[in-house]
């Protein structure tokens, strides 16, 4: 460059550039030559001051330095922003010098485990898995379970309905009539699943689990019945457990029984939990009402059926000593952690 003015003001830049210690530092370099008011702007605003012979020089010459003052700070820019990275790597290097940090390991929730557990005695006695849909017709939840709509054990269900004749089921019972529908005796199933009522307190929830059994063959009878729930109890309880039937009703079995298991706190000794009775209700059971096998195309004169159905989260609260429903839904770790 042949204007001292321009070379003054490059050589001027480029030190300011090498001196530049940060971002911040180069654009103060770059506002003070290359700004509305930078030293290089104003050259080029006074062009028109100058001799006309000296303007054509000095205009090429200051817009050559200007790409040339751009290029330093381009190339500082990146040699900054390079330290800048490898100073706050360096800051957050973590310190292996440092203890770990134990992970708390998963472990399925408590009424899973109680799910498979019951799965897992009746699976082992030759009971199959059966599932149906929990958004269910008013039928297969009522009418085909012998509970028309008149009938009063629908005020007990407090049922969700959604629409119409459509209802969230409150009983894994309509799995039953769905799986007697498509298929001839022998029948031996399980039906576990997720089941709805409007009720919410300590000891019971709007949304629960339970399981439902059904075996229809030829001569069966109550004695299969209490066989097959002993052995239940004494897998689920412990060996010394016992049950015992108390006499009930439901629409749908006939005769119907309340089953008590020995309590798993006192053994029978009497205690706040079984209210000094030594016993704790479990479940209700009983024989298939004809009704509901003739309905199905069953020939009531040569088969027969008992079903039982049980909540999971009464058979854990029993097993475990729990009193509040509600702990289950919370996901408080202490709680859940202890199982």
């Amino acid at each position: 460059m042949s204007d001292q003015r321009v070379r003054s003001i490059v050589e001027g830049a480029r030190k300011d550039i090498e001196r530049a210690a940060t971002a911040r530092d180069l654009e103060d370099v770059r506002v003070k030559y290359l700004g509305k008011r930078g030293v290089l702007t104003q050259l080029l605003r006074a062009l028109p001051g100058l001799p006309p012979e000296e303007r054509p020089v000095v205009g090429r010459e200051a817009n050559e330095a200007k790409v040339v003052i751009e290029s330093e700070l381009a190339s500082r820019q990146a040699v900054l922003e390079s330290a800048e990275r490898r100073a706050r790597l360096a800051a957050d290097r973590p310190d292996l010098t440092l203890p770990g940090r134990r992970g708390v390991p998963g472990r399925p929730h408590p009424l899973t485990q109680v799910h498979d557990e019951i799965v897992d005695v009746f699976t082992g006695m030759g009971f199959a898995v059966a599932e149906g849909p929990e958004v269910e017709l008013d039928y297969y939840n009522f009418e085909a379970l012998n509970i028309p709509k008149d009938h009063p054990a629908r005020d007990m269900q407090d049922t969700f309905y959604v629409g119409g004749e459509i209802l969230l089921r409150t009983q894994t019972s309509p799995v039953q009539i769905r799986t007697m529908e498509r298929q001839k005796p022998p029948v031996r199933i399980i039906c576990p699943g997720r089941v709805y009522r409007r009720d919410a307190d300590i000891t019971h929830s709007p949304v629960f689990h339970q399981v439902e059994g059904l075996a229809v063959d030829r001569g069966i009878s109550m004695a299969d019945l209490k066989g097959t729930l002993e052995l239940f109890a004494r897998e689920l309880f412990g060996p010394d457990s016992r049950i015992r039937f108390r006499p009930s009703f439901f629409p749908f079995t006939e005769p119907s029984a309340e089953v008590d298991v020995l309590c798993v706190l006192c053994k029978g000794g009497g205690c706040r939990v079984c209210k000094q009775s030594g016993w704790l209700e479990i479940l209700g059971s009983g024989m298939v009402h004809p009704r509901i096998l003739r309905n199905m195309g069953y020939d009531t004169e040569e088969v027969t059926g008992w079903a039982f159905g049980m909540g999971i989260e009464r058979v854990a609260m029993l097993r475990y000593g729990i009193d509040d429903i509600r702990l289950f839904y919370e996901n408080d770790l202490r709680f859940l952690s202890q199982f």
